[in-house]
């Protein structure tokens, strides 16, 4: 019986797997990326989704498989790594499901979504409740060819949509690790007062926006206790991981910052201990997302 599944993202299925083994939860199966577990669903950072009440049911046929689905609920997402033709089939009998790419700030959708995917030509796999919004978890976005330096930009535009919150205007915000500027240019847009910390230059574009002030220095030589209150910390400073650990739980100490949000780094292997003490952080976030490489996001906000 399968109790719960996960969906890694492509090429992480080694990160989700181990991590599940970490914390005692059995894989039965693999069904392309879909780890599926015979223990309860729990939280895992390395997935996109978790598919929190799978059930099998038999689909002889492909109207039969759209009929069991609609008599459930009216909005589903297929995942589909077999049986490509059929699933295609019965997501045609099925109520479209628009999956428009999100213009930023939009908020993620609230629309209840189930999502299913065929174990064989004749047996689904379906679950009426999953973690994330999106189909498959992976949230796109109507992309800014122009405006930002790099396309690191995304994966802020995707921390904040999944957290639900984002600087308010007026807001300072300390960008550490900010050059060439692609986190930057999305907190001035929102109207917050950045002040962008990197020994190397800023995009000379982002460094004249409204709001920024560049600061030529280190992340790790700022004191947080010699700091202004900070409303927001952002990191995406390449360092080892238990490195940024240590500057989080400094900047949390001294008690001058309400909402973090970094980017976990990973350098070779995965160091799923150092993520384990990120996740045990009072508040703390963990995820993987959609428009992350080999890293984790983390963020803690106050209430």
């Amino acid at each position: 019986m399968t109790a719960s599944a996960y969906l890694a993202a492509e090429g992480f299925e080694a990160e989700l797997a181990e991590e599940l083994r970490r914390a005692g939860r059995k894989v039965s199966a693999w069904h392309g990326r879909l780890a599926l577990s015979p223990d309860a669903p729990g939280p895992a950072a390395w997935a996109l989704d978790v598919w929190t009440a799978p059930r099998e049911m038999p689909a002889p046929s492909v109207k039969a498989a759209a009929d069991a689905l609609r008599a459930i609920q009216r909005n589903w997402a297929g995942y589909a790594p077999l049986h490509h033709r059929r699933s295609a089939l019965i997501t045609e009998k099925l109520p479209p499901v628009k999956a428009r790419p999100l213009v930023f700030p939009e908020p993620a959708p609230t629309s209840h979504l189930g999502a299913w995917t065929l174990l064989a030509p004749d047996r689904l796999l379906a679950s009426p409740t999953k973690t994330s919004p999106f189909v498959n978890g992976e949230v796109s976005f109507a992309e800014d060819k122009e405006g930002p330096p790099s396309r690191a930009y995304l994966k802020l535009w995707e921390a904040l949509t999944r957290l639900g919150r984002h600087p308010a205007p007026g807001e300072r915000c300390l960008d550490l690790g900010a050059a060439p500027g692609g986190w930057t240019w999305v907190l001035a847009g929102l109207g917050a007062r950045v002040e962008a910390v990197d020994k190397a230059p800023l995009d000379s574009r982002i460094a004249a926006m409204p709001g920024v002030t560049v600061r030529a220095e280190s992340a790790f030589g700022i004191e947080p206790e010699k700091e202004p209150p900070v409303d927001w910390l952002f990191s995406d400073v390449i360092c080892y991981p238990a490195r940024l650990l240590a500057l989080v739980r400094r900047w949390i100490a001294a008690g001058k910052v309400r909402h973090l949000v970094c980017t976990i780094k990973f350098q070779g292997e995965t160091d799923h201990g150092v993520a384990a003490e990120f996740a045990a952080i009072d508040g703390a976030v963990l995820f993987h997302g959609a428009h992350n490489k080999h890293e984790l996001t983390f963020a803690r906000l106050s209430p």
